[in-house]
């Protein structure tokens, strides 16, 4: 069975439903801010071991988001809209997970409060133009070391406004 190279979800309804992919670290994350910012509950199995998923998880923690795990190895997710995010009591440490950290600088870029995202020597060495930028042409403040190029990256999110962005490299 050959699957639509695209997929376009549109109208007021909810979606529903369940979708099965294989476990792999990207997905992990992804599944994880999905179910965060949700409303309702989604219970994930299959998640990818590691201690970069670990780390999205533990930093959604912190931004209060209920996810425990259940007797069969998943976990259940308390999603309740990006509005019940809420401003972190500490700073958000990423580890080595560049994923984490990436993923969650877009997440916080539109919530109207401030966060700092942090990590390991190897991972404030690492660049983080490719996610700063974008943000910052739709109306995000991320700034960092080097001119807001390297970690920590200090997040003080609010509207955001659409921009056209293309990457000069390609990405997952």
């Amino acid at each position: 069975m050959s699957l639509p190279a695209r997929l376009r979800v549109d109208g007021p309804a909810p979606l529903r439903g369940r979708l099965r992919v294989p476990g792999d670290k990207g997905i992990s994350h992804r599944a994880l801010l999905f179910a965060a910012i949700a409303e309702g509950r989604s219970r994930i199995a299959g998640l990818a071991g590691g201690d970069d998923v670990v780390r999205t998880r533990r930093a959604l923690g912190q931004l209060g988001v209920s996810i425990d795990g259940d007797d069969a190895g998943a976990v259940v997710v308390e999603g309740r809209g990006t509005a019940a995010l809420h401003e972190p009591d500490d700073v958000v440490d990423c580890a080595n997970s560049g994923s984490s950290m990436r993923m969650l600088t877009g997440l916080l870029a539109g919530r109207p409060f401030l966060s700092v995202l942090t990590g390991d020597a190897s991972l404030r060495r690492r660049p983080m133009r490719r996610v700063a930028e974008p943000l910052r042409a739709m109306g995000a403040r991320v700034d960092g070391r080097a001119g807001g190029e390297l970690a920590p990256l200090v997040v003080c999110g609010g509207d955001l406004t659409g921009c056209e962005h293309h990457l000069p490299v390609a990405g997952a």
